[in-house]
């Protein structure tokens, strides 16, 4: 009679951390490249566009701005000619920002995935970050607000960064802790009654919040009834 084996318990894997990020005026200060774009946009389409407004309200779509300065039924093909200007003109010139490549780096060091979700268009963001050699796991563009929960729960991001309340509404959409900066058109004042979860005073605060994040996560944990861990009383 065949003995049947012993089966083997097995543990659950845990997720992979995956944290989310904004692009622009979170990873990159693209202001100095856009604002260069609109201001070649005014010459090639004749019709003035404040390029100085424009970059202090970046965030959302570029149909949005261009909404503000074009004729409705013009709006798709002014966008498309802005897109075709933009990698000549603002890709090169628009820098990272302090503390992005080791906000990155923060993730992997701790095990994790790191994604860009943005609205930018996501041919030119793939530019962006190649240009400045960020490297991220994946790119994801051309979502907006809450529309950004679609890429966030398909990676399954736990943390989404960003700088606009816009960005907190992705979050909260996809069940994502909103952490933000006040690097772009909000401030931190702004972003707390938005009903950010954490604001950072900049990114290159973000590796000591992770850690610290992590560290808590771990602890709570090994704290719960039933862990391992946890003391013998909370196991009774």
């Amino acid at each position: 009679m065949a003995l049947t084996p012993p089966t083997r318990s097995t543990v659950p894997t845990p997720p992979v951390l995956t944290v989310g990020f904004d692009l622009d005026m979170t990873l990159i200060d693209s202001r100095p490249g856009i604002r260069a774009c609109y201001r070649a946009l005014t010459e090639r389409t004749g019709t003035y566009v404040d390029a100085d407004l424009a970059v202090s309200r970046l965030g959302p779509p570029l149909e949005e701005e261009l909404r503000h300065w074009f004729p409705a039924r013009e709006v798709p093909a002014v966008a498309d000619l802005y897109r075709s200007m933009y990698p000549g003109i603002a890709v090169a010139a628009s820098p990272a920002m302090p503390g992005a490549r080791e906000a990155i780096e923060a993730v992997r060091a701790a095990g994790g995935r790191a994604i860009v979700v943005t609205a930018k268009y996501e041919a030119n963001a793939e530019l962006h970050i190649a240009h400045l050699g960020l490297e991220p796991d994946a790119v994801i563009g051309d979502l907006w607000a809450e529309r950004k929960a679609e890429a966030l729960r398909e990676h399954g991001a736990t943390v989404y960064v960003g700088d606009h309340t816009g960005d907190i509404r992705g979050a909260r959409a996809a069940g994502a802790l909103s952490v933000t900066v006040p690097t772009g058109p909000c401030d931190a004042d702004e972003l707390r009654a938005a009903g950010a979860d954490v604001v950072l005073g900049g990114l290159a605060e973000f590796p000591g919040w992770l850690s610290a994040h992590l560290s808590a996560g771990t602890a709570e944990k090994a704290q719960a009834p039933g862990s391992p861990e946890a003391p013998a009383a909370a196991r009774a």
